[in-house]
């Protein structure tokens, strides 16, 4: 039995299978944390890739192409299926840290970042605050698990070597981009409603008691009232999140079912 042969069968499901599942493993938050070690990463993927392995196989795919540029296609389709589901879980999160960067800038700590170790990047001190939450959320109600039940439903929606996206694909994609930016600004709505309310009541001081400093008045007072308000709002958010979460596993099955 030569390697080609054995590349046709079992052995080709496999890798692609593989392919997949590292797909998830690039971009998907908590799998592709940058402070995770990379062999970490490709072990967790080898051992979820071995375990779905013999109900994958079972569902019956076609013949690996014949030529190794055909199974490069191959590689490249699954290696995309598995991302655009990382993808989809990624723009929650990158709306979380969006909402996070207008709340510093209206509070005044868009100067004063901080090292996110699972991304590798300086992002501002509330942005850190509601992401590193939102991860915890995420952990805690099973979201990595809904993320794996998601690509082990992805080879029936799409099974291997079978992906004919539609159309509407890059319209989806824009979609969910898009999303970023209106989750952001809601997210964000109360603390900078209540930072604009702030600066009104400053300009009105500011021309009633020409004689006060309003810089040195204004900058404390803004980190208070950010503060005291991301204080109360925050068990909205965490209700809010459920929400997000809850949107995020349904753009997921859209995801999938125009990929079918």
């Amino acid at each position: 039995m030569d390697f080609y042969y054995l590349m046709q069968n079992h052995a080709a499901v496999f890798l692609l299978l593989l392919t997949r599942v590292s797909g998830l493993f690039i971009v998907a938050p908590f799998f592709g944390s940058m402070n995770v070690p990379t062999t970490i990463r490709v072990g967790a993927a080898v051992a979820i890739s071995f375990a779905i392995f013999p109900v994958v196989d079972g569902m019956g795919v076609a013949s690996a192409p014949e030529t190794v540029i055909g199974f490069a296609v191959a590689v490249v389709r699954e290696l995309f299926v598995g991302w655009l589901i990382g993808f989809v879980a990624f723009v929650s999160f990158a709306a979380i840290n969006m909402a996070g960067k207008m709340m510093d800038m209206q509070v005044g700590f868009s100067i004063v970042n901080v090292m996110d170790p699972t991304s590798g990047q300086q992002i501002p001190l509330i942005g850190s605050f509601l992401y590193n939450l939102g991860l915890i959320v995420f952990v805690v109600t099973n979201g990595h698990h809904a993320l794996i039940s998601a690509l082990v439903g992805s080879f029936r929606s799409v099974p291997l070597m079978m992906l004919s996206p539609d159309t509407s694909l890059v319209e989806l994609v824009a979609r969910f981009t898009v999303g970023i930016f209106t989750t952001g600004v809601q997210i964000s709505i109360p603390v900078t409603f209540a930072v604009l309310m702030t600066n009104v009541g400053l300009g009105i001081l500011a021309r009633t008691m020409p004689q006060l400093n309003i810089f040195v008045v204004g900058v404390p007072m803004h980190i208070i009232i950010g503060l005291g308000v991301l204080s109360i709002v925050i068990p909205f958010y965490v209700l809010f999140l459920d929400v997000l979460f809850n949107a995020m596993y349904g753009n997921i099955t859209a995801a999938l079912r125009v990929l079918g």
